[in-house]
């Protein structure tokens, strides 16, 4: 149900190393304008939760997400990789998900 790729725990890993950070991280769902996307964030375990250990690395994810989204994939996307600009070492992560998400409509500003 969810899958979390070599690069996206090598550079997960650097991250939570660096900034001293003991958390676990949560697969997020979020709403805007522009639709409905994924994302990752730093939190504490509910009981709500489905739990993933990859290399180390704890994973949550809210287990009415997997309801909405079907699996998730995790990745890390080197910037050079996806034909964007970008000095060395940019890049960022990907969170996807089997059935598509809705599409955003406008907002009211």
């Amino acid at each position: 149900m969810l899958q979390v790729t070599e690069s996206a725990i090598k550079n997960l890993k650097e991250y939570l190393e660096q900034n001293d950070i003991n958390s676990a991280v949560r697969v997020i769902m979020q709403s805007s304008c522009s639709g409905t996307s994924l994302g990752l964030g730093l939190d504490d375990k509910k009981d709500s939760d489905k739990v993933f250990e990859e290399d180390g690395v704890t994973f949550l994810v809210a287990d009415a997400v997997f309801d909405t989204t079907g699996a998730i994939k995790v990745d890390f996307i080197n910037a050079s990789s996806c034909g964007c600009g970008g000095g060395s070492g940019s890049g960022g992560f990907s969170v996807t998900s089997e059935k598509k998400l809705s599409r955003g409509g406008s907002c009211g500003c």
